[in-house]
């Protein structure tokens, strides 16, 4: 069975990049906890490093991927440079990387480039978590959280994001994604003969206080996670 280590950058006292109260920490956590949950719907081990917002350094990061063996390690970011001055999506592998980091970093960008992004390649660099870390390693950087156009796209395609990552990691492990079996909110879920039915916990305007109450449930002990409605 594959397995896999994913790390959320940033987190606690380091917030990464800031731009009009959102945080680099938050985007990264929220989203990189879905793909992990679409990932272990197939059967697929995950461990993630954070699960929360807590401080954990880059040598914490290292040291936690390398006491185990792992078919990949996937570092989740975004992107800053100058308010809205850059825009786009770039993955990077350590220097020289090998086949397997260079393959899974091309169809991770496909993926997010196919939802409107722009490319900004596939890049080499001396990342500590890319250089300290055993196994074939990926950081991605997920659009820039200083262009409100890029945002707006993380935001509106939150769960296309999801499910294209989902799929790239996937397809280079050599499993097949699988569709859920599509769902309306006021539409009942049935499993092996049970109904099931969703609870919602509030709506939001403002996307930092939907995340807040998502942390609050997680720390509660309940399984939560952001849907975006437009009216």
């Amino acid at each position: 069975m594959a397995r896999l280590c994913f790390d959320y950058g940033h987190g606690g006292n380091d917030s990464g990049a800031c731009y009009n109260g959102r945080k680099e920490s938050n985007d990264v956590l929220i989203l990189g906890r879905a793909v992990a949950a679409e990932i272990r719907r197939h059967g697929v081990l995950v461990d993630e490093i954070r699960t929360s917002d807590v401080t954990i350094s880059l040598q914490d990061r290292s040291k936690f991927e390398n006491r185990n063996t792992y078919d990949y390690f996937i570092s989740f970011h975004r992107n800053a440079y100058q308010p809205e001055k850059a825009k786009g999506v770039e993955t990077y592998t350590y220097l020289n990387a090998g086949a397997k980091s260079k393959g899974l970093a091309e169809r991770i960008q496909a993926g997010l480039v196919s939802l409107g992004f722009v490319n900004r390649g596939v890049k080499q660099t001396d990342f500590h978590v890319l250089r300290e870390t055993k196994a074939p390693a990926v950081l991605i950087e997920i659009g820039f959280i200083d262009n409100t156009g890029d945002n707006n796209l993380f935001d509106a395609k939150r769960n296309e994001i999801i499910k294209a990552i989902a799929k790239a990691i996937l397809s280079q492990i050599g499993i097949n994604y699988v569709e859920t079996s599509p769902q309306t909110a006021e539409t009942p879920q049935i499993s092996n003969g049970q109904t099931l039915y969703r609870v919602m916990a509030g709506s939001y305007s403002v996307r930092e206080n939907a995340e807040n109450q998502v942390q609050k449930l997680k720390a509660a002990g309940f399984d939560a996670t952001i849907m975006i409605f437009n009216k």
